[in-house]
């Protein structure tokens, strides 16, 4: 599995458990973030609501494009369907 370098903040009782169990928790942790991450489980989360147009969007191919861009048009919004 590809690593993301990312920072996380994993606060844990060392005197419950060892340097190996909290190891294993990370590492736990990091698949788990990396199957929730992926964008086609971003895409079934969201959709798109578009105030210019008045429209709410839920096309899986324009979640994914509006998803990959850097910045987001004015009043289009991404909104988590949960």
């Amino acid at each position: 599995m590809n690593r993301i370098n990312r920072d996380l903040l994993v606060l844990f009782n060392q005197e419950l458990m060892s340097q190996k169990a909290m190891e294993n928790e990370v590492e736990l942790l990091h698949e788990l973030l990396f199957s929730v991450e992926r964008l086609e489980n971003l895409v079934i989360a969201h959709e798109i609501i578009d105030l210019n147009k008045y429209k709410i969007i839920n096309t899986q191919d324009i979640l994914s494009k509006t998803i990959r861009l850097q910045e987001l048009k004015p009043f289009v919004f991404l909104n988590c369907k949960n």
